[in-house]
């Protein structure tokens, strides 16, 4: 047993001196967020991708406890990260439970919906194995989330301990070496593999895989002693590629959370669903609505989010003096246009508001399913809201001049 009694790791290494490492973020430019983490010849590519709430994972939960799960990661071990070829097909047993390991490391640290308002799910690749893959993984998953700009509480590292023992004829062991990040042939060849991971603060998760019928608890705080160390070298190395969250990718979906009165969800939903379809027909949004009146409203860019929210404070809001809104023309007369103000509130443009010169006909200027943009200029005593789109142009003029 050359490294019980030389010393001498396989790839010549110490035995605590971790493989050489290296991290980088925004590889793949049209992904959400994306990482590679290389520990060695392990590599892993982390994607991560970020959604609305309401397609976070659903699941029938008979025994009581949780039934949706925002935060997923996946792990994928293809039969090329080995040198092999193989069936791809469904995740197996071993890729399961190396994902279930990663993704409870990583949960504790993962903002509440309440501060970030998005379902998020991960997906490691592994692109080359020799050793501690589901670590690289967590530390790749960690720097993908962060380049899709979510705001982790604190960054996660994994790392793992091996063992190799001997025993004497009485079957006590006699010699021992704890080693720091083990490679493929120490995992299998070893009597432990102890992977644990954590922040700076403390630990998020760990799993041991022992091959002896137990351990003396003084070499399991030995091995923990050791993963504290290479953790933290393991952390400055993912801090130097990404030490803080990037602002959101452009194709992330843009989400705004707003409160309304919860006396005022079915105004904003109406009958049948009809405003809050209407909304969403016309903005392009998405829109989620709590029994708190807390309202969500998912878009792909940013004037499809403000437009979603204008039309929702449009419908449930009190209409303002002095205020510009826009809205679709629903109705002409011979005096004037009626402006749709969200829900069954309309207003009218009276025909001599329509425009900064004389109107004769109200068609001329505008018509039936038209969009404008108009200010409010008065409310009578029984609610009816009188508008002005000759005040928004000559706005327009005086902003121009000026």
């Amino acid at each position: 047993m050359a490294i019980l009694d030389k010393q001498t790791r396989a790839d010549g290494r110490g035995i605590d001196q971790l493989r050489p490492l290296s991290g980088e973020t925004g590889l793949i430019p049209r992904s959400h967020g994306s990482a590679l983490f290389a520990r060695g010849e392990t590599q892993a590519l982390a994607l991560a991708t970020l959604a609305p709430l309401d397609e976070a994972q659903e699941m029938d939960n008979y025994a009581g406890g949780e039934t949706t799960k925002r935060f997923i990661l996946h792990y994928n071990f293809p039969p090329f990260s080995v040198g092999e070829t193989g069936r791809f097909g469904g995740q197996n047993r071993r890729e399961i439970g190396h994902g279930a390991l990663a993704e409870r490391s990583v949960e504790p640290v993962v903002p509440s919906s309440e501060d970030f308002p998005y379902a998020m799910r991960v997906s490691s690749e592994v692109m080359e194995s020799n050793g501690s893959t589901s670590m690289a993984s967590v530390c790749s998953g960690v720097m993908a989330l962060l380049d899709a700009g979510v705001p982790l509480k604190r960054p996660v590292a994994g790392i793992s301990v091996g063992l190799v023992s001997e025993y004497d004829a009485n079957n006590q062991m006699s010699r021992y070496l704890t080693m720091l990040d083990i490679i493929g042939s120490e995992d299998h060849f070893g009597d432990m593999d102890f992977k644990l991971c954590g922040t700076e603060l403390g630990v998020t998760g760990f799993q041991l895989d022992l091959k002896l019928p137990g351990i003396p608890l003084s070499i399991l705080n030995e091995a923990i002693a050791k993963a504290v160390t290479g953790r933290t070298n393991i952390l400055e190395v993912m801090k130097s590629a990404i030490a803080a969250p990037k602002s959101l990718s452009e194709f992330a979906p843009r989400i705004e959370k707003t409160k309304i009165n919860p006396d005022k969800i079915g105004e904003l939903i109406g009958p049948g669903g009809k405003n809050i379809k209407a909304i969403q027909a016309e903005s392009g949004a998405d829109i989620s609505i709590n029994d708190d009146g807390t309202v969500l409203i998912y878009a792909s860019s940013k004037e499809a989010l403000e437009r979603a929210l204008e039309l929702v404070n449009n419908t449930v809001g009190e209409v303002e003096v002095g205020k510009n809104y826009t809205g679709r023309v629903v109705s002409t007369t011979n005096f004037g246009a009626f402006m749709s103000l969200g829900g069954k509130k309309d207003g009218l443009i009276h025909i001599s508001e329509l425009a900064d010169f004389r109107v004769n006909v109200v068609e001329d200027v505008v018509k039936v399913g038209d969009v404008v943009t108009a200010k409010c200029i008065g409310v009578d005593d029984k609610g009816r809201v009188k508008l002005s789109r000759k005040a928004v142009l000559k706005e327009k003029d005086t902003a121009a001049v000026g």
